[in-house]
């Protein structure tokens, strides 16, 4: 919570020493809006779902037609597993990961003040997934896995990014998309000598208000 806190107050100091010098290409945003995940996944089924997200962004003039865009936000990714129950029934079982994200991007604008692209990294920090617990007996189909032992994913990933940003110069749309490279489910081998995979794809639809 240190860090995160250290990162914001940072984010909130140079968002308001660039808009100090260049009120017309340095801002600060408040960002929210929704996400589409899909696991991208090996050895169990999994369906994407729909989530949130929130957060704070400060885009700063770089050079000529660039800009950096400084990202933290704060997203809940749903998805649902396939189950079976103590009967053999099929059953999916709702999850849900919620963490947050640091990202760093170029932005090119293609109409200064309304238009442009957005690349680069973002790191993600995560927690335990939420589940049905209802269901946490049940089987994960195609492996010998309960539901509950699911639940204690890494607790880190990386993902490139790619965007797309228009609008005004305080209100503006971003349409994003993110593909996690790391296995979101490597603690989960490593602590039951599963073999499976997970690397979740994410799209975001945001709206930012600048200020």
């Amino acid at each position: 919570m240190k860090q995160i806190a250290f990162l914001i107050t940072g984010l909130l100091s140079m968002a308001v020493s660039a808009q100090y010098d260049y009120k017309d290409s340095n801002m600060i945003g408040l960002i929210g809006g929704v996400n589409q995940t899909t696991m991208f996944s090996d050895g169990i089924d999994i369906k994407g779902g729909t989530g949130w997200n929130a957060g704070l962004s400060v885009r700063g003039n770089f050079y000529n037609n660039w800009d950096m865009v400084y990202t933290f936000q704060f997203s809940e990714n749903h998805f649902k597993v396939a189950t079976s129950n103590a009967i053999g029934v099929p059953q999916d079982v709702d999850y849900t990961m919620s963490g947050g994200q640091i990202s760093l991007q170029a932005s090119y604008k293609i109409i200064p003040r309304h238009l442009s692209i957005e690349f680069g990294p973002a790191l993600h920090f995560q927690g335990k997934l939420e589940y049905e617990r209802d269901k946490k007996g049940n089987i994960i189909i195609g492996t010998p896995l309960m539901a509950e032992q699911l639940r204690d994913i890494s607790k880190f990933n990386a993902s490139p990014c790619v965007g797309i940003t228009g609008g005004f110069l305080n209100f503006r749309a971003n349409i994003s998309y993110q593909y996690g490279v790391l296995n979101t489910f490597e603690k989960v081998n490593k602590d039951y000598g599963s073999h499976i995979s997970g690397h979740p794809g994410v799209l975001n639809a945001n709206l930012i208000l600048y200020f």
